[in-house]
């Protein structure tokens, strides 16, 4: 563990220092800004149109940040050749992932937080006070986090054996096709043949399924979240993202580095 801690603090550190980390925190934090100004023109939904522009802000960003930098964990290090140096020492290679991983991670909630008490401010700025209600942004913020995770463990397993370009791409492909796994599922009317729809039944049911993650209509219209759909998402979130850093430790040990 004290390696994986080690890999992680250094690679949040990195992710700090980073100018596209600070620029698209000010991007989000600006959209927000935005969504002030559009919901004073928009009579008795300031606050549906600020809460809404406020979560996509964060989801949009984050899913930026945890695609090109994720890709990024293992191909930067390379780049540099710091990954030879640091493999040299008695760090194992699923360790130097999980560290990555979880720096990254770190990285994705302190700059979710802080896009949350932007998108808190502009709703304050709104109505002057908040209500009960408002709380349960803080649960589809949860829920956006845990989508950023999954995505992320997705572009280090893809960085662990292609191109960044195309780890780019492969993760990008999986996240929309994720967008309707559900969909998928329940198919109907399609002039397809059994076998076809049963293989992309399949399909749907081995692709992350982010619709597991998207509350923001109920927050929106001030509607709770029930708890056990939280829970089923957090084990969902957790299942799926052992099962890939698993495949990345895999075939990232089995990766020729010379």
């Amino acid at each position: 563990m004290r390696n994986i801690r080690a890999v992680a603090a250094n690679t949040f550190r990195e992710a700090v220092r980073d100018r596209v980390l600070y620029n698209l925190v000010f991007f989000a934090l600006l959209m927000m800004g935005a969504a002030i100004l559009v919901g004073q023109i928009s009579i008795d939904i300031e606050q549906d149109v600020i809460i809404s522009l406020g979560l996509s802000a964060i989801s949009l960003i984050g899913i930026l940040i945890a695609v090109f930098l994720g890709v990024a964990l293992v191909s930067k290090e390379m780049d540099k050749r710091t990954l030879y140096a640091l493999l040299a020492k008695p760090v194992k290679r699923w360790e130097f992932l999980l560290g990555k991983f979880f720096g990254l991670v770190l990285t994705l909630a302190v700059n979710t937080a802080a896009m949350a008490l932007g998108l808190y401010a502009a709703l304050l700025t709104v109505k002057h006070s908040l209500e009960k209600s408002d709380a349960y942004i803080l649960v589809a913020i949860y829920l956006i986090l845990l989508k950023l995770a999954v995505i992320v463990a997705l572009a280090l397993l893809f960085s662990c054996f292609t191109t960044p370009f195309l780890a780019i791409l492969f993760t990008a492909g999986l996240y929309g096709a994720g967008l309707f796994a559900s969909d998928l599922r329940t198919v109907r009317g399609v002039n397809m043949d059994p076998s076809s729809l049963r293989v992309m039944r399949g399909v749907s049911y081995v692709i992350p399924n982010f619709q597991n993650f998207d509350v923001m209509g109920a927050v929106v219209h001030g509607h709770g979240v029930p708890g056990s759909f939280v829970a089923q998402a957090t084990l969902y979130a957790a299942l799926y993202i052992a099962i890939v850093l698993l495949a990345a430790a895999v075939i990232f040990s089995r990766r020729n580095l010379k």
